[in-house]
């Protein structure tokens, strides 16, 4: 069984660790030996937004977009635990967690070896990387424990409209706590810009395309001709973060391990904080699987874009967060086994349940 769900993967999904560390290799030689390009693409930008990283942010996130389908959300009360467990982990506790494991391990445990300044910077990506559920990954993590899939669109498609509300003011206030001043416009032009504007672009897209073509066509035959192109954008985007991160990756090259450390803990602690809670609630495994992976894993691809929007691409703000690109899928597939070895842990599904989750 696990053989077969791990060739789920594409070979681009499933060795994107791999994919980040030769982008990050060809970044640093681009911005060793070619400076002129990260220095020409770092004056193309408008209102502190990058154009370039802007474009392939949209490239990313529009086909997540039209991958969800909103009208979902009408189906919340059909399992209000598991949604509750996943709003809860995500929203009152991740964010959090994330910011004091960061701290205590930049500020305690790394103290000699990290410098106060980067530290401060590290802590900041931790955090915008902490306050962003996954958005597209999650589908795949559900879809290789057998997660309920219509349940896991329910919890991504909530998730994204919470983060339209509460994502800019729990942001201010954590970085507020770390020491930064924060422009509100700033981060309210990115959700609009990395969020929204895909969020109404995907909506119309799949209204306009299951109305001309028929919901089949537009989800066998659509949705996937956008597979490839996401990742293709994120691996492009990367080559650029790292080509403006090069002196800091040559200058520091532990610390991409060490700020990896805390990250894996903290991921594999939000896992079991909503994996075990399902199981306290009695929620069948394919509910409590997908519940606990959506809240360890992250939407990355926004929050690269806001880690440059507010402190620039050449931050170390935004090394942290590529930090966090860079462990995903490992930590990712190392819970989707978990998941698949404890499913004793859980009642089975029954017949009645299994006909409820099924979307109108």
């Amino acid at each position: 069984m696990e053989k077969n769900n791990t060739q789920s993967l594409g070979i681009l999904e499933k060795y994107l660790s791999v994919w980040v560390v030769l982008c990050m290799i060809v970044g640093v030689l681009i911005s060793k030996y070619v400076p002129a390009i990260p220095e020409f693409l770092g004056k193309l930008q408008y209102a502190q937004i990058s154009l370039p990283i802007a474009i392939l942010i949209w490239v990313m996130v529009y086909p997540m977009m039209i991958k969800i389908d909103f009208a979902s959300v009408k189906n919340v009360g059909k399992h209000p635990k598991g949604l509750i467990v996943t709003w809860v982990a995500n929203w009152l506790i991740k964010p959090f967690t994330m910011y004091g494991i960061m701290a205590f391990f930049l500020y305690v445990l790394f103290k000699g070896i990290i410098p106060a300044d980067l530290a401060k910077n590290y802590l900041a990506g931790a955090v915008l990387l902490g306050g962003a559920p996954c958005t597209a990954m999650v589908f795949v993590w559900s879809h290789l424990t057998k997660g309920d899939a219509a349940h896991t669109l329910v919890q991504v498609a909530s998730n994204d409209l919470i983060l339209l509300v509460a994502y800019a003011p729990t942001m201010v206030f954590l970085l507020g706590t770390g020491g930064f001043s924060v422009p509100w416009d700033t981060l309210i032009l990115s959700i609009v810009l990395f969020v929204v504007i895909p969020l109404v672009a995907g909506i119309l897209t799949r209204i306009f395309m299951t109305k001309n073509k028929g919901k089949e066509y537009f989800e066998e035959k659509f949705v996937p001709k956008f597979n490839k192109l996401i990742f293709i954008g994120l691996l492009l985007m990367l080559v650029i973060i790292f080509s403006y991160q090069g002196h800091m990756i040559i200058e520091n090259p532990i610390h991409i391990l060490l700020l990896a450390i805390p990250m894996v803990l903290q991921s594999f602690f939000i896992f079991f904080v909503s994996y075990l809670a399902a199981k306290m609630l009695k929620l069948s495994h394919n509910i409590a699987a997908p519940a606990g992976l959506v809240g360890a894993s992250n939407f990355f691809e926004f929050a690269v874009a806001v880690a440059i929007a507010l402190f620039g691409a050449s931050s170390p703000v935004v090394l942290a967060v590529t930090v966090g690109v860079l462990v995903e899928v490992p930590v990712m597939l190392t819970m989707v086994k978990i998941a698949n070895k404890t499913t004793y842990w859980f009642p089975k599904e029954t017949t009645s349940e299994k006909n409820e989750i099924i979307l109108d």
